[in-house]
């Protein structure tokens, strides 16, 4: 299934028409900041999606939904799989599979036998922190405070199991580009046993983005490896796998990629290969094979079938139009409350440190309990939906996520809300 600009513009029964370029896709060109603000044509995007009808969903973090054309092609699949099963399996699933592989390789401007899928970002995550093999005694690891929990606790359990140090820091809040950078340097500096430095592109957190190629070109010079997690930042920001200069890269495909749930994938720089031991389920014919390097089983084939449908139509859209579109969403409520004496936003404005996602905190609410409370009344008061998020050394917040599906109106809301429910929430 080929998905172009002039099937977004025409509607859900115009996907099999041919590619055509719209007057939008020329002005796109031009001026993305411009096209996003094309109100029209984004809520053609936005039709694409079906939304819940009893809430504003502002929580598109946890994953994406399918636009109406790539769910199309995934119950095609789903009825191909079920109905074929071992006969499609066993004759020609192999070279659909590999196919798209390798869409997803060029996609990302690595090679196919850098990449592997597995079921999401922490499985790969799993894998890359389990098997490096770098790190013992006399070495040592580093995380932060924003970093996903399993993956904290991944690289704590694999610096213990191989007789490795754990370093934690906490990033600065406020952040600025600058403190992030300094931060890292400090780590660095300050542990010269470090050998691996965990780093989450853009945090689940907080929405804050590192500056990642900037840390792993200093780690690099100090002969420090990167893991990094970008299950976030695939498909929200624009960018290509070389462009961040790490070699070991764990990531999804259904959040901002739009591919059904269980889709992730797992990059490895082929010359750093050896640095990831093989998965304990796989035998020694395949070693040479970034394939051995998870083992995960069966899994949800139509899913992965999928993955082309979901990809063209991210391309349609195209990447630096969907990043610019994402940040304006974002960008519109926080312009309305980052002066609000009772509310503290997380993310600068700085565009080399958010994408969509940004967390705010209500003064003096630090607790998890006060914030899963301000998430309820922005839900129950005014039908917006939110997640609380823990973990953070200044303290919990709200995360607030708004995706392709929505409106500034969706966005308008929120900041009205929050101007009306922070001052009586706030605690003096």
């Amino acid at each position: 299934m080929s998905i172009d600009r002039r099937t977004l513009l025409t509607g859900a029964a115009a996907f099999a028409a041919a590619p055509l370029a719209s007057p939008l896709a020329r002005a796109a060109s031009a001026s993305q900041g411009a096209a996003a603000q094309d109100e029209a044509y984004w809520a053609r995007v936005a039709a694409q999606y079906d939304r819940p009808e009893s809430v504003i969903q502002l929580e598109n973090g946890n994953w994406g939904m399918m636009a109406r054309p790539v769910l199309a092609q995934y119950q095609q699949a789903v009825a191909r799989v079920n109905r074929d099963t071992s006969f499609y399996a066993r004759r020609g699933m192999g070279r659909d599979l590999m196919a798209a592989q390798q869409r997803l390789a060029s996609h990302l401007g690595v090679a196919t036998n850098e990449i592997v899928f597995t079921r999401n970002a922490t499985e790969a995550l799993k894998s890359l922190i389990g098997g490096y093999n770098r790190i013992g005694p006399g070495t040592a690891v580093l995380h932060a405070d924003l970093d996903y929990d399993s993956m904290q606790a991944s690289l704590v359990n694999a610096a213990r199991l191989r007789g490795a140090r754990v370093v934690k820091i906490d990033l600065p809040e406020p952040a600025t580009h600058d403190a992030v950078l300094a931060a890292y340097a400090a780590a660095f500096a300050a542990h010269r046993d470090l050998k691996l430095v965990l780093l989450t592109h853009i945090s689940h957190r907080t929405g804050l983005m590192l500056p990642v190629r900037a840390i792993a070109d200093m780690a690099r010079a100090r002969g420090i490896d990167t893991i990094l997690d970008a299950a976030h930042s695939l498909g929200q920001v624009d960018y290509r796998l070389p462009d961040l200069g790490v070699d070991f890269i764990g990531f999804n495909l259904h959040k901002w990629i739009g591919a059904p749930l269980g889709v992730g994938a797992m990059y490895i720089r082929a010359e750093r290969l050896d640095a990831i031991d093989p998965d304990l389920a796989d035998d020694h014919a395949k070693l040479e094979s970034i394939a051995s390097r998870v083992h995960t089983g069966t899994v949800d084939f139509a899913a992965l079938l999928t993955l082309p449908a979901a990809l063209d139509f991210q391309a349609a859209i195209g990447a630096p139009a969907r990043e610019q579109r994402l940040r304006s969403l974002r960008d519109r409520w926080v312009r309305q409350v980052r002066t609000h004496p009772d509310i503290a936003v997380l993310t600068p404005d700085d565009p080399r440190m958010h994408g969509a996602i940004t967390s705010f905190r209500v003064r003096r609410c630090t607790s998890d309990a006060d914030n899963r409370a301000v998430a309820q009344a922005l839900l129950e008061s005014h039908g917006i939906f939110t997640v609380q998020r823990g973990g953070v050394a200044a303290g919990a917040c709200v995360r607030v996520t708004p995706a392709l599906c929505n409106t500034m109106a969706d966005v308008d809301a929120l900041a009205k809300a929050l101007q009306e429910l922070a001052p009586r929430m706030a605690k003096g």
